[in-house]
């Protein structure tokens, strides 16, 4: 089976971002189809010949998450990587426990959105990475101290520093120390980064 043979569907209003997504994709050797809207994707999206969809959580015409909520209520078949614009990770945590593969933030580092993408792909290596990663995220969140740990539960669902100063009595200079440790005992790298690995490892942020 070669590349071209699934399509890359892409849903996202924004016509720069479907420009850069469809050379990119048709660069890196895939067949690719975009669409500006919600409607216009569930009139001529078929689902037979797609191989993975590329999702904005934000269209004009629907929420992405609602879209993204129907698609996997009729069992959609193809694997869905959401996209995020910054600052929208309570949207991205909600698009990974509805059930999105993955999910990329705007602007896209172009090797991390292929990586992504292939391992989409592969039903297979998506597994056998997603074991390995919470393998992975688990003995790194281990090592957090009970305060870290509040710290970063927080940080998951979106919380500016103030916010979790103020929700776990704290100052904000202590958060940001926190936030400092956490990130370099996890090796996160992100936000974004982190997010994922909490979920990989079985943490359900809005508990």
């Amino acid at each position: 089976m070669t590349k071209s043979d699934k399509i890359i569907v892409i849903v996202d209003d924004d016509e720069a971002v479907r420009d850069s997504l469809t050379s990119l994709l048709e660069v890196a050797g895939y067949a690719t189809r975009a669409f500006e809207t919600a409607v216009s994707f569930l009139d001529n999206g078929k689902e037979a010949d797609v191989g993975c969809l590329l999702l904005d959580v934000r269209l004009p015409d629907a929420n992405g998450i609602d879209l993204l909520e129907g698609l996997m209520g009729r069992n959609y078949a193809a694997p869905v990587i959401v996209i995020t614009g910054h600052g929208d990770v309570p949207m991205a945590v909600k698009a990974m426990r509805i059930g999105a593969a993955d999910f990329i933030e705007k602007p896209f580092e172009i090797e991390s959105l292929l990586q992504s993408i292939e391992r989409a792909l592969d039903g297979r290596e998506r597994a056998e990475h997603q074991h390995a990663l919470a393998l992975e995220a688990r003995a790194a969140l281990e090592t957090l101290t009970p305060r870290e740990t509040d710290v970063m539960r927080q940080l998951i669902i979106g919380r500016p520093n103030k916010i979790i100063a103020y929700e776990l009595g704290l100052s904000p200079r202590t958060v940001e120390v926190h936030r400092a440790r956490i990130m370099k005992k996890t090796s996160a790298g992100s936000l974004s980064r982190l997010v994922r690995m909490a979920i990989s490892a079985g943490i359900d942020p809005e508990a």
